[in-house]
């Protein structure tokens, strides 16, 4: 994958991403937080099996295992909880403009942890990437927090599963330039399955059950098979070959497919600063993907 193969498949990634704010607040509905986390990662386990052992002759150093241990318990297990325990306390909107705390926590980390920072050009590029998908999902310039204020304990919950989901890209990278992707991919899943059973357990103990109608199930389903399984192959594929700050800006892709979706299948409006945003965004990703791209 050369040329613009990687960020082409970031950008897909993300647009896919972007749908499971609507998915989530669906599946909640019926299913327990971290029953939903569990099932999510243990049907993408299932799906990615065969990708678990790795293959004969590849390159290792001291500490990938326990990298994809952490990528699993913090980026899947951890940030799972956090996001659907945020998400059933906060509203879907919220979420899609908080994970931007994850592109802005994967720039910050990536020089000191990997030593990646983001040239000049695509450093102008995240700008207007993040700038806009904040006034997307604000609906004005940001400094108004009223909107935010009423699910300030959810919206909490929301902003450290940034850090975690964060935490999973700037852990991977490093095994990623060493290890085939779906084996990084297969096996920090499975580990964030395991780190779920506990919050399972605790939920079946003070009686939360799940109803599992057709709609949650589809939904589960889908965050599943979609979002968790095939989309981080895909995201991991693509940040083998891009730096982290550079993968980072396309995350902000996300709110904007959020609000997209609430106004094109739930009948919301769109205002100027929905199209100001999104234009905004979009410049960015063209001053990003015409970038060349750094080492």
């Amino acid at each position: 994958m050369t040329g613009s193969g990687p960020d082409l498949l970031l950008l897909l990634t993300n647009a896919v991403y972007g749908t499971a704010y609507v998915a989530q607040r669906e599946a909640l509905a019926d299913v327990p937080p971290g029953l939903l986390g569990f099932a999510r990662l243990a049907v993408a386990s299932l799906i990615l099996w065969p990708f678990l052992r790795r293959p004969p002759g590849t390159r290792t150093e001291p500490g990938d295992s326990a990298k994809i241990f952490w990528m699993g318990t913090l980026g899947f297990g951890v940030a799972y909880v956090l996001s659907h325990f945020g998400l059933a306390r906060s509203t879907a909107t919220n979420g899609a403009l908080l994970i931007t705390m994850e592109p802005v926590s994967m720039m910050l980390l990536s020089p000191l942890v990997l030593g990646e920072r983001l040239r000049r050009r695509e450093g102008l590029g995240a700008v207007l990437v993040l700038f806009g998908a904040v006034l997307v999902v604000l609906n004005g310039v940001p400094g108004v927090t009223v909107a935010l204020l009423p699910h300030w304990r959810g919206d909490a919950l929301l902003v450290l599963s940034a850090l975690a989901f964060a935490s999973y890209s700037v852990l991977g990278r490093d095994v990623l330039r060493r290890w085939d992707a779906r084996v990084v991919t297969a096996r920090s899943i499975l580990w964030g399955a395991a780190s779920m059973l506990p919050v399972v357990a605790a939920e079946a103990a003070v009686g939360f059950r799940p109803r599992w109608t057709a709609q949650g199930t589809i939904a589960t389903l889908y965050l599943a098979i979609v979002v968790t399984a095939l989309a981080y192959l895909a995201w991991n594929a693509a940040l083998a070959r891009v730096t982290a700050p550079r993968a980072a800006i396309f995350i902000n892709v996300q709110p904007v497919v959020g609000v997209a979706l609430g106004i094109g299948f739930l009948g919301e409006s769109a205002t100027l600063y929905t199209l100001v945003g999104a234009a905004l965004v979009l410049a960015g990703l063209a001053v990003t993907t015409t970038s060349r791209v750094s080492a």
